[in-house]
């Protein structure tokens, strides 16, 4: 059997545990996956793209959710990758994905483009971190 590997999670650094939760679950349609209390006061908190219910694999990376602990830590909200695009949600339906995070108040760079690659359009996260929302182009 051929070893099977993948990024599980992905850390981003966020100032508020609840309101981080609220806007990928409400406005993103995240699942929430764990919501641990750690002995340091912290909490480990992973959400997911993904259907409610669907297995661990049918979801795709995961985030952790991690309260910043210092200033070097909270200056980086927000701008985790230099202003570039770091994270990209695909998704099987850009027109129904679009409309309804635009409808939660996601904040869209830019009108939705058609890339021989799928449709496209650059989203912020709650925090400024720049997203492509992707439906990959099919054969």
């Amino acid at each position: 059997m051929k070893p099977t590997r993948r990024i599980a999670l992905v850390t981003l650094v966020v100032d508020d545990y609840d309101k981080a939760i609220r806007f990928y679950t409400d406005a993103l349609g995240f699942r929430l996956v764990e919501d641990s209390p750690r002995p340091d006061g912290s909490r480990w908190v992973v959400v997911e793209p993904g259907s409610a219910g669907a297995g661990t694999d049918a979801a795709g990376t995961g985030l952790v959710l991690a309260r910043a602990k210092d200033e070097d830590q909270r200056a980086r909200i927000g701008d985790q990758t230099g202003g570039r695009v770091g994270f990209f949600l695909h998704t099987d339906d850009f027109a129904r994905d679009h409309a309804r995070m635009s409808a939660a108040g996601v904040t869209f760079l830019e009108e939705p483009r058609h890339e021989p690659y799928g449709s496209v359009a650059v989203f912020q996260d709650l925090y400024g971190n720049r997203w492509d929302l992707l439906q990959p182009a099919t054969d």
